[in-house]
């Protein structure tokens, strides 16, 4: 039995269809396996997507498709909270080549500027197809006669046209959480036009900035060849039937509400000054928070604190540096290497700087819980994104959102979708080192009041904004979409 087969176990109904009005497919499922002494149990994943979602499953009758974290192994559907849960099993060689190889080694530096460089693999390729073909035949079992389909990000950009195919009466959305890149890189894919392709076969396709829709809809032009009037591309089908696809920007958020309680309990805060008082009391705390990546920027930032430690224009005694780096695809060369260089440049940094009272740099290679990232947050009085490429950086929205007195000063990369809406954020090219240098200075020498404006401004963007809003916005216009074809 093929694994398409194998997996094939969810009930449909007699007339052909699923159960389901709203569906949900991603790379992973909602939730994290948890083994203990009685056994293996389920419990949902953090994260803003889930959170946003998970009050729309319990309305609309949802389920999410996604793979379950193991390779090897088959799951039979389940049922998760408000939400029904359908397993897509890959195998351990689909792993390695789908999700490690052509996802995150062909398509994320591709897509975050070539910062390093893509490798194209035909077998990669091949098994990206398959897979997509698999989350695809999922998603079309358990959906209703005319139900509404979100699927989510650049593992999956073949399953909506695929599940057009399969499925002809669904609402089809695709939401791209990373940037798009300009034509000039996306011309070198090889399969350029199958992706095209692929995306075109949503109703709405999302992204994160508006230049991204303008980048898209430039490679829609130029590989596809479909008429593209004012973000609506007219597509015909190989049948020739014809439909519209619309692009448009939806910037995504967080849960605000979650970051703001947690701001004000007296445990966090108290927790927040205790994370000062082990650093030694210094007057200013800087903070960056990112995943171990080669496109947040990491090095150039550590370079220019390093650089402003030997001008002797901050000194140990009365500033320091908590870098926190989570995990993030150490199986993967770049990022072992990533790690070796990150590591040795704090290494060499605390070793001339670090007196017996005071480290330059605190570096913690681990998650924390999100308690304790609102304490560090409530604890830093500079928040550094310096990333050379994000298509969001939900980081820098957490920091504001967490500032309930209006206190501290955010430096944010320009490169970071965050900065088209955080425009009071001191804005930053990270590449420019001697002017990042100023930008961390003047941070930390922002007059009070100033600051004050500044992070009100920012605040009130994002509280007015969170993540249950932006889902509420793509689905209402998923809506509008289906109702006009």
């Amino acid at each position: 039995m093929n694994a398409v087969a194998a997996e094939s176990n969810t009930e449909i109904s007699t007339d052909g269809y699923g159960d389901y009005d709203f569906i949900v497919v991603s790379n992973r499922l909602p939730v994290d396996r948890v083994t203990d002494a009685s056994g293996d149990s389920w419990r949902r994943s953090p994260g803003g997507l889930v959170t946003a979602l998970a009050p729309v499953m319990a309305k609309a009758d949802g389920a999410w498709v996604g793979w379950h974290g193991a390779p090897d192994e088959t799951l039979e559907p389940f049922d998760h909270g408000n939400m029904h849960l359908r397993p897509v099993p890959l195998s351990a060689s689909e792993v390695e080549l789908y999700y490690e190889g052509f996802s995150n080694a062909t398509l994320w530096p591709l897509y975050h500027d070539v910062i390093a460089p893509p490798e194209f693999h035909r077998t990669w390729w091949d098994s990206y197809r398959t897979v997509n073909r698999r989350f695809a035949e999922a998603a079309a079992e358990v959906a209703a006669e005319g139900a509404t389909v979100w699927v989510q990000d650049y593992q999956l950009q073949l399953v909506p046209q695929l599940l057009r195919n399969l499925r002809p009466d669904l609402k089809i959305g695709f939401f791209n959480h990373i940037p798009f890149p300009p034509l000039e890189i996306f011309a070198q894919l090889p399969w350029r036009k199958d992706i095209i392709a692929g995306l075109l076969g949503a109703d709405l396709i999302g992204f994160q900035r508006p230049s991204d829709t303008a980048n898209f809809l430039r490679c829609v032009r130029r590989f596809a060849g479909h008429s593209v009037r004012q973000q609506q591309v007219h597509v015909t089908g190989e049948d020739g039937s014809s439909y519209v696809s619309r692009a448009e920007a939806f910037p995504i958020s967080i849960d605000v509400s979650q970051i703001t309680e947690l701001a004000k309990r007296e445990d966090v805060i108290e927790r927040s000054k205790q994370i000062r008082r082990e650093l030694g009391n210094p007057k200013v705390i800087l903070l960056g928070v990112d995943r171990l990546d080669y496109t947040k920027g990491i090095s150039h930032r550590l370079k220019a604190y390093g650089e402003l430690l030997e001008d002797g224009r901050i000194s140990v005694e009365d500033a320091a540096l908590i870098q926190v780096a989570s995990p993030s695809r150490e199986r993967v060369e770049q990022y072992r290497l990533l790690r070796e260089e990150v590591e040795g440049t704090v290494g060499r940094i605390n070793g001339t700087y670090d007196t017996m009272s005071n480290t330059a740099i605190r570096y913690l290679h681990h998650s924390y819980p999100v308690e304790e990232m609102v304490a560090l947050y409530l604890a830093s009085d500079v928040m550094l994104v310096t990333a050379l490429r994000d298509g969001m950086n939900l980081v820098a929205k957490e920091y504001v959102a967490a500032r309930t007195e209006n206190t501290g000063v955010l430096v944010l990369s320009e490169f970071a979708g965050a900065a088209d809406q955080l425009r009071q954020a001191v804005l930053v090219n990270p590449h420019d080192i001697d002017r990042l240098k100023d930008a961390v200075v003047n941070a930390i020498n922002m007059p009070p009041r100033e600051a004050q404006r500044r992070m009100r401004l920012m605040r009130r963007q994002v509280l007015q904004n969170d993540v249950e809003r932006w889902s509420q916005n793509f689905l209402n216009a998923l809506r509008m979409e289906g109702e006009q074809q």
